[in-house]
């Protein structure tokens, strides 16, 4: 897994990116090292789902500079791509096959052909329960997609994660197993960014908040001892800016 400069796995440096005469990323700039989960915050239009798409390389910045693990999403896609493992809001997986199916077959199409003991490894450190192992995908809940969606991240062994409101939709328990398995692949050295409307859940597990308004952060709090976060502090901040936006 390569790093790119300072030791940081995704960088952003001052992006503006307009469409047509609209501009929705004003100046951007965030940095994420390997191991850190960063919560990006930011209302409805603020710039969150256009960061997302110039990270992956689907739209490419009139300014500034984009780099994940060292490559440059606008013209190394393919390689850009490879290093990240990508989990949006609802997870695209194949409905008709089986959990193991779908991580065999998705992690082949990756260029990886782990062996089946590795796949039923990954599914059992994302508590996925053994007996869903073999069902199709049509019957899962949305937490287990997002379980499998995981374990195909973790057999990936890639430096990036990316995450689109990964605890829409979900109930109290399934947001902080979730928690816990974006925990875990931090763990294993990847950076992690994370898009949300979800408060709680950030302070949960990030490691620093970014709050975006109108296309650049404004504002950044860091995890400071056993307490975290100021969550009454969090949530003046971010409807603030969500107000603004």
């Amino acid at each position: 897994m390569s790093l790119t400069a300072n030791g940081q796995r995704i960088v952003v440096n001052d992006v503006h990116l307009s469409y047509g005469s609209h501009a929705v990323l004003r100046g951007l700039t965030l940095h994420v090292a390997a191991g850190e989960i960063y919560a990006l915050l930011g209302g409805n239009g603020a710039g969150k789902s256009t960061t997302m798409s110039a990270l992956l390389g689907f739209v490419r910045p009139d300014a500034g500079t984009v780099e994940v693990a060292g490559y440059n999403p606008a013209t190394q896609a393919d390689q850009a791509r490879a290093q990240i493992a990508y989990v949006p809001e609802n997870v695209a997986l194949y409905d008709h096959l089986t959990a193991r199916e779908n991580a065999a077959y998705l992690l082949a199409l990756a260029g990886r052909r782990p062996e089946p003991q590795a796949i039923d490894a990954a599914f059992e450190a994302t508590g996925l329960q053994e007996a869903a192992w073999d069902k199709r995908l049509g019957g899962f809940s949305k937490g287990m997609r997002q379980k499998v969606a995981i374990a195909i991240a973790l057999l990936r062994e890639v430096p990036v994660l990316l995450l689109d409101e990964p605890s829409s939709g979900l109930d109290p328990k399934a947001t902080a197993d979730f928690n816990r398995l974006v925990h875990d692949v931090a763990r294993r050295g990847a950076a992690v960014l994370m898009v949300t409307h979800d408060l709680l859940s950030a302070a949960d597990i990030a490691d620093r908040i970014g709050f975006l308004e109108a296309g650049r952060i404004v504002d950044e709090a860091a995890a400071q001892g056993a307490d975290r976060f100021d969550v009454r502090d969090l949530h003046r901040k971010f409807t603030a800016e969500s107000v603004a936006a």
